[in-house]
């Protein structure tokens, strides 16, 4: 019998990934029925694994397992531009 182990990178990896994927099927669970209390209960799912995803991700980012690069100003401007005409499309 093999003993694989998992370092702790590959680890929190494992874990993110699992929440990032569990949001999505709580989410796209959620937008399918059509049962309010069915609806409140996959959102409160959601979001708790949402909030566990982020934790998940702080940890990786404080541990230089996750690297991310700051938006620039002007970056974070066209976003929202872009996000207020697709707005202004679907209305």
């Amino acid at each position: 019998m093999h003993n694989a182990s998992m370092s702790e990178q590959e680890l929190l990896t494992d874990l993110l990934n699992s929440e990032k994927s569990l949001v999505k099927d709580y989410i796209g669970n959620y937008t399918e029925t059509a049962c309010p209390k069915l609806r409140t209960l996959l959102l409160n799912c959601m979001t708790e694994c949402s909030e566990d995803q982020f934790s998940v991700f702080e940890q990786m980012q404080q541990r230089n397992m996750y690297k991310t690069k700051k938006a620039q100003p002007q970056d974070v401007e066209t976003a929202k531009q872009d996000m207020s005409k697709l707005e202004q499309q679907t209305w």
